[in-house]
């Protein structure tokens, strides 16, 4: 619970200050019931006199233009076409980076060039459902990083973690959180070197919330980024059990033994054997199904190489742990539409044997899936001998009951995407400005 935000919208409403206070004082006794009534009302009545000061901060600092859309009804997050439009405003803010793999090309990664060789660096959220399970949330965010540092080509060689939690949640979260990271970190013999442990809005968040992300570092001589995906490759997939999306479905839907299926490596082990191997400079792409599964991955990396990316599903189907297939089938669940936390891999015909059998000596499955066409950079699913466009839906296939119920799209979805570029352009133009008066004052 916000009471900050609670207490700007009482006071927008024109509420006087005491009636604001007397109203925050129940909500937070709801949340804290062994406080006193003193102690609450003397807490309810600080919020409206630090949110009371700071509507008197009305700098062109302290302001930003508005878009007058939500995260939720954008979609942000969810991983549809409203998610990928909003990153999209990412570069045009940031603007011209020097990078050899910027944000502008929708990459796992970024990239560097130092002393001869490439930095990769990546952060990952923990999944947002996954807070009242600390290990899950930290065992699969890592699992995440690392996999976006694998896929480049890097071997990752240091970690670090930032964890907040709600003023009310128990400080054992962060240890429980902790121990999931440094699982994947000592298995994988992948250092967490340092980290940040805050809470969620200071006092001003109640509940026992928890956020947090880790990210990771490595290093490489050749790139395997999606800008590299050309006519005529093929792509590879192997099996995958889903991570911390699955884990979140099996959880909330009443499937919890399909949780420890999510409880693996062999997407880094898969990883780390193809780096030790001769097959490496052949590879030309790899990424991981996770962004809107497989239909949003094969869209970004066709618009991110312009060219066409075929899907071909006979084999999808047997590359999804059964368990978790069984649950998908069952929840009507998408399975083309989720993380599966598979690995994708684009290379020339000729050489795809050669890559699958790396993968198979770590006991992963691995089979071809699709292929690369000259094309605008659309994505196709060949199914049934059909052939139709493969594209994201608004948000990620709807994976818990709550999810289902909010998964619509907007009516006014142009409109509202014209607002949030508009929002963009303004955010970028503040930059500017800022940079040069900074400038200016040198």
């Amino acid at each position: 619970m916000d009471i900050e935000e609670l207490t700007r919208r009482c006071l927008s409403a024109g509420t006087d200050e005491e009636t604001c206070a007397h109203h925050l004082k129940e909500q937070i006794l709801s949340m804290k019931p062994g406080a006193s009534s003193d102690y609450a009302l003397s807490m309810a009545r600080a919020v409206v006199e630090e949110v009371k000061n700071s509507n008197l901060a009305t700098s062109a600092l302290t302001e930003y233009t508005k878009a007058d859309v939500t995260m939720g009804e954008f979609g942000v997050g969810s991983r549809g076409i409203g998610d990928f439009f909003a990153h999209r405003q990412f570069p045009k803010i940031i603007g011209g980076s020097g990078a050899s793999v910027g944000v502008d090309e929708m990459d796992d990664a970024g990239a560097v060039e130092a002393g001869g060789k490439y930095i990769i660096t990546t952060v990952d959220g923990m999944h947002s459902r996954l807070s009242d399970y600390p290990f899950l949330a930290g065992f699969h965010v890592t699992r995440a990083t690392l996999r976006d540092v694998y896929v480049m080509g890097a071997k990752p060689v240091a970690m670090l973690s930032d964890i907040h939690v709600g003023d009310d949640g128990d400080v054992a979260k962060i240890f429980d959180y902790t121990a999931g990271i440094s699982v994947v970190s000592e298995a994988m013999d992948i250092p967490l070197v340092t980290g940040s442990t805050l809470r969620i809005g200071g006092d001003m968040v109640l509940g026992s919330r928890m956020t947090g992300c880790v990210g990771a570092v490595g290093v490489a001589d050749h790139l395997t980024a999606r800008t590299a995906t050309e006519p005529g490759d093929c792509i590879l997939m192997t099996e995958g059990a889903g991570g911390g999306t699955i884990a979140t479905a099996a959880i909330y839907s009443g499937f919890p033994d399909v949780v420890e299926k999510t409880i693996n490596i062999q997407f880094l082990r898969a990883c780390e054997a193809l780096l030790k191997s001769d097959v490496l400079p052949k590879i030309h792409t790899m990424t991981d199904v996770t962004n809107g599964g497989l239909r949003g991955d094969a869209y970004e990396m066709a618009e991110t190489a312009g060219c066409d990316i075929v899907i071909v599903e006979d084999d999808l189907r047997s590359l999804v742990d059964p368990d978790v297939l069984n649950m998908l089938d069952a929840l009507e669940i998408d399975y083309l539409g989720v993380s599966l936390d598979a690995l994708l891999v684009v290379t020339r015909p000729e050489d795809a044997d050669a890559v699958i059998n790396v993968v198979a000596s770590t006991g992963v499955t691995m089979k071809k899936i699709g292929y690369v066409t000259e094309g605008p950079g659309d994505a196709k699913l060949i199914s049934g001998g059909e052939m139709t466009d493969f594209i994201p839906r608004f948000r990620e296939s709807a994976y818990t009951p709550i999810k289902k119920v909010v998964d619509t799209t907007p009516h006014d979805f142009d409109a509202m995407k014209e607002r949030v570029e508009q929002a963009a352009d303004a955010a970028r133009d503040k930059k500017e400005r800022v940079l040069a008066s900074l400038r200016q004052a040198e």
